[in-house]
This record gives structure tokens, C-alpha cells and sequence, in this order.
């Protein structure tokens, strides 16, 4: 193993976001920009293509249950419809909208966030190791670099949403960081506290790893297929072999 791939928030940080509110404030981000446009015809009939489109809920229609959906996704979702219905200005204007308001969202908890104690050191633990490290991540490069101002110094490769065409669980967005670090995907790891981070990994065709300290309980990591599942990233580098048991400490 000559790189390892960590997920941000809940795999390196403490996480602080609230994602009901993270998508309430999308919804309303939105909402004025979904009332249906009058239809060209003097007495319309009622039509599929004029109907509210729906900020939750099922559209047989048209794909997926947006409530299912991850909230970037889920305005990917939104702004395809738009642009189908023939209003790209819309699509536009509520694309932008929506993902400010995801920022608003992020950054604000960012200044609730906080690193948990193992990562610095465990990070420099890799460097001296000649083990390349990288982050990747859906949050946007304000609320990392808020929490973790040093990241530059320790990490050599942060790639947020911002910096990539496509965001995990695309591979390309892993993909990108193995590039950037030299490294090839069978020698490197993937480490998150989400499936989605398992899921960016198998597809990427690296080995995967399942933290605790998020938001995902064990089972679901496993269910996803990690081939190792740990409480934290500092029990995780124990139990490959790479730190002894107690330098983990904070430091």
C-alpha cells in the first residue's frame, strides 16, 4: 500500500453537518424557481409538462424518487427537468441557488468543526512512512480548509468539489487524487465513514476501508463491501500494521 484516500468530514473531522437542514434549505433555495410556466395555448389542457415540479415525492415520469436522492444529485435532478421542460434559465438560476445555499450550509457548520485528535499526527505518521495521502470530498473548499487551515502542509493533495468535474461516487474524483499523487489504484486505499466512499473505491479499484466515526454504523460498511471496517482512522492505521496501539495520542 503506497497511498491512502480519506474521505473529509466523519473520517478526519468531527462531523458537524446536519443534512435536514442542509436540504430544507435547499428545498427553499429551489422553490421559486419550480412554478410552472403559463402554457402557450389560449385554453390549455392539462399536461404532464405543466405540472409544479416536485421538490419531494416521486415522478414516475421522469427517473427517480428525488427524496432518495443526495442532495447534490438530487439538484442535478431538479435542473435536468427544468432544462426538459424548456427553460434553461431556470435550471440555471436554481443550480446556482441551490448549491450557494449548500455552501451557506457548510461553512456554517465548518465553524463548528473540528479535526478529531489522531489526524495530524497520523497523517505525518504516513508522510514519514513514504505512504502518499490524499482528501477527497463533496464539501466545498471553504469548510475544509476552516476547520483544517493546515491541510497544505500535510496533505499534498486536496481535491473538493469545486476542484472536479465529477464528485465521488464517480471514480474520476479518486482517480484524480491517485494522478495527482503518482500512485496507482492497486496499491492504494480508500478510507470513509459513508458506503459512498466504499462504493468511490471499488469502482475506482482500490481497497477500501469503513471508519465509525461518521454518521454509518459498521453494518452498512460492511454491506458495502469495505474490506476492513474500524471505529476510527487511528484504530484503522493499528490494525494495518502502520502505528503501534499507543501513538495515537494526540500530539
Amino acid at each position: 500500500m503506497r497511498a491512502v484516500v480519506f474521505d473529509f468530514d466523519g473520517t478526519l473531522a468531527a462531523p458537524t453537518l446536519d443534512f435536514g437542514v442542509m436540504r430544507r434549505a435547499v428545498a427553499e433555495a429551489m422553490r421559486p424557481h419550480l412554478v410552472p410556466q403559463p402554457a402557450p395555448q389560449p385554453h390549455p389542457q392539462p399536461d404532464a409538462s405543466h405540472r409544479p415540479y416536485p421538490l419531494h415525492g416521486p415522478d414516475p415520469a421522469h427517473g427517480p424518487d428525488p427524496a432518495t436522492l443526495p442532495v447534490m444529485e438530487w439538484i442535478a435532478h431538479v435542473t435536468a427537468l427544468l432544462e426538459a421542460h424548456g427553460r434553461p434559465a431556470d435550471a440555471a438560476a436554481l443550480h446556482a441557488d441551490a448549491h450557494a445555499a449548500i455552501r451557506r450550509v457548510e461553512v456554517e457548520a465548518a465553524a463548528r468543526g473540528s479535526l478529531f485528535p489522531f489526524t495530524r499526527p497520523m497523517l505525518a505518521k504516513l508522510a514519514a512512512l513514504d505512504v502518499s495521502v490524499a482528501i477527497v470530498t463533496r464539501n466545498c473548499p471553504e469548510a475544509v480548509r476552516a476547520v483544517f487551515p493546515d491541510v497544505d502542509t500535510l496533505c499534498p493533495c486536496l481535491l473538493t468539489r469545486d476542484d472536479v468535474p465529477s464528485v465521488k461516487p464517480d471514480p474520476d474524483h479518486l482517480l484524480r487524487a491517485l494522478g495527482m499523487l503518482g500512485r496507482a489504484p492497486a496499491e492504494a486505499l480508500m478510507v470513509g465513514d459513508h458506503p459512498m466512499d466504499i462504493v468511490t473505491g471499488q469502482r475506482a479499484g482500490t481497497l477500501t476501508a469503513g471508519v465509525t466515526s461518521g454518521e454509518s454504523p459498521a453494518r452498512a460498511l460492511h454491506e458495502a463491501g469495505a474490506h476492513v471496517v474500524a471505529d476510527d482512522c487511528a484504530a484503522l492505521m493499528v490494525h494495518l500494521g502502520l502505528t503501534e496501539a499507543d501513538s495515537e495520542a494526540p500530539g
